[in-house]
Parts: C-alpha cells; sequence; structure tokens
C-alpha cells in the first residue's frame, strides 16, 4: 500500500514538472528564461504543497488504519476470549450432565429396588392376608351348598353387595329425611317465635286498648259527671230564678194593688217589674220619712230615686 502510494505520488510530480513544448517556428511565444524559472519554481510550489497535503491526508489515513487494525485486534481477542470461554462453559456443562445422567442412573437404580422392595412386601402381605381369608372362603362355599340359593360364592357376594347398597340407599334417604324433619322443627320453631311474638305485640296492643278505653271512660265518666253537675247547677239556678222572678212579679202586683201604680208591664219584664217594686219602695220610706216628727238640728230628709225607673210614674196624689 505504501509503495503504491509513492508510484502515485511520483506520477503526479512528473505531471506537474512537464513541460509544455514550444513549436520550432512560433518565435513570439518563447519566454525569458528567468520567467521561465519562476514560473516552474511556482509549479515547484504548488506540487510541493499538494504533495504535503497528500501526505498528510496520508497520514491520517495510516492512523485511521493502525487504529482500525488495534480495534480489530482487540475484537478478535475478545471474540478469543469468548470462545474459550464457551468452550469452557460446554465442557463444564457437558461435565455436569454426565454427573447429572449417572446420579439419575443411580437413582432410578435406589429407587426401582426399593419400588421392587415395597411390591415384594405387599405381595407377601397379600399372601399372608389370603392365608387369612382362606377360612372364609371355605365358610361361604359351605354356606351356598347349605343354602341352595346361590350357585357360587361371587353370586353370594354380589347379592349381599346389591343388599349394602340399598342400605345405603335407605341410610342416605334416613339422613335426608332427617335433614328436611329438622329443617321442618327449625322452621316450626321460628314460627313459633314469629308467632308468639305477633301474639306478645297484639297482647300489648290490646292492653294499650284497653288502658285508652279506660281512660276513655274515665272522661267521659268525668264529663257526663260535670254535665249533671252543670245541668243541676243550671236547674238550681233556674229554679232560683223562676222563684225570684214569682218573687217579683208578687212584689210587683201587691204594689200596684196597693199603690195603685199602672200595671202596663209585661209580665216576663222582671227587670221592669223590679224597678217598679224598687221605686214603690223608694217613695214609701220618703213618706215614712216625712211622716215621721223631726229631731232637733237635723236637715230634712232626701230621698233619693233610682235614675232609670223606665218610664214609670204614680197617681198625682202620691206624687
Amino acid at each position: 500500500m505504501s509503495l503504491g502510494l509513492e508510484d502515485s505520488l511520483c506520477r503526479v510530480f512528473q505531471e506537474k514538472l512537464q513541460l509544455r513544448t514550444v513549436p520550432a517556428g512560433d518565435s513570439v511565444s518563447l519566454l525569458p528564461s528567468s520567467t521561465r524559472l519562476l514560473l516552474k519554481r511556482r509549479e515547484l510550489v504548488e506540487v510541493e504543497g499538494a504533495l504535503r497535503a497528500q501526505r498528510e491526508g496520508f497520514g491520517r489515513r495510516m492512523e485511521d488504519l493502525d487504529r482500525h487494525r488495534q480495534r480489530l485486534g482487540q475484537r478478535a481477542e475478545q471474540l478469543r476470549d469468548v470462545a474459550l470461554s464457551f468452550d469452557a462453559f460446554l465442557k463444564v456443562s457437558a461435565a455436569r450432565r454426565e454427573r447429572a445422567r449417572v446420579a439419575w442412573r443411580g437413582a432410578d437404580a435406589d429407587g426401582l429396588q426399593q419400588e421392587l422392595a415395597g411390591l415384594l412386601r405387599h405381595r407377601e402381605w397379600l399372601r399372608q392376608r389370603l392365608q387369612g381369608l382362606q377360612v372364609f372362603g371355605e365358610y361361604l362355599r359351605g354356606v351356598v351348598a347349605t343354602t341352595g340359593r346361590f350357585q357360587d360364592v361371587p353370586s353370594m357376594l354380589a347379592h349381599f353387595g346389591a343388599l349394602v347398597g340399598v342400605r345405603a340407599a335407605l341410610l342416605q334417604q334416613l339422613e335426608a329425611g332427617q335433614q328436611r324433619l329438622a329443617q321442618g322443627r327449625a322452621r316450626l320453631q321460628r314460627y313459633h317465635e314469629e308467632a308468639g311474638g305477633e301474639l306478645l305485640r297484639g297482647r300489648d296492643e290490646v292492653l294499650q286498648l284497653h288502658a285508652r278505653l279506660e281512660a276513655a271512660r274515665h272522661d267521659v265518666f268525668q264529663g257526663e259527671s260535670c254535665w249533671t253537675q252543670i245541668q243541676s247547677a243550671a236547674a238550681h239556678k233556674a229554679l232560683l230564678l223562676g222563684q225570684i222572678r214569682m218573687a217579683v212579679l208578687s212584689l210587683f202586683q201587691l204594689a200596684t194593688k196597693h199603690l195603685r201604680v199602672p200595671r202596663d208591664v209585661a209580665l216576663e219584664d222582671t227587670e221592669t217589674q223590679l224597678d217598679v217594686v224598687l221605686l214603690c219602695l223608694q217613695d214609701l220610706a220618703a213618706i215614712c220619712a216625712e211622716l215621721r216628727p223631726k229631731e232637733p238640728g237635723l236637715g230634712p230628709t232626701t230621698t233619693t230615686r233610682p235614675r232609670h225607673h223606665r218610664a214609670v210614674t204614680g197617681p198625682p196624689s202620691h206624687q
């Protein structure tokens, strides 16, 4: 890569240093040697600047390539480490699986041996139980032979199994009936309690109504007593008023009879009659006062007449 870069730089430098060929017959376009030298120097300076720029770019590119090469190396080392660690992990996993397989085989063998030992023990227990139940088998065969109702022992066992099933069904029905009976008793007890509560509340209401009735009767009795008292008082007052009216009427008649007072007063007008009687009494009192001998030092006696006598006047002689 460095040789190719040097070849390209040399080729560019040669292209920059090439001089243009001037035709032989054109003498007017020929320049002095000093001018051509200045031009060549300028071109040389430009070429050196271009070479310097290319060299700097090449240096930066080389630095980038070095850094990239370093990163690639680091990544390769990382990949190598990862590959090594993965290989180690695979080896460890393989060893672990192998150990687990060996342990599982050993545990499986131990489990199978234990299961075999358990099965052997169960077989021995079944054999002993079969020996113990042989007596019952002989007894059942004897029962079948004696009764003659069954053909063999399995049919008899099936019959008794059916009987046991029927007994279990009957027990279930009995239990269900007992549960229903208990529920009915509970409902009946609840109904009794509710009815008792209602009865107690009814009794309380009846007692309250009786109390209210007694209170109403007492109030009615008191009202009747009060009304009776009022009626008796009214009757007494009416009787007294009648007696007063009769007395006033008698006095009025007596006064009009003896004092010759006009009788143009209605019989029901007791107040006017009473005013007439009072007027007559006052006149009589005045007459009596005039007829009595005068005591020394006493002035003439004055009589007091009522202001209102309902326009009742006596005869001129009495006045």
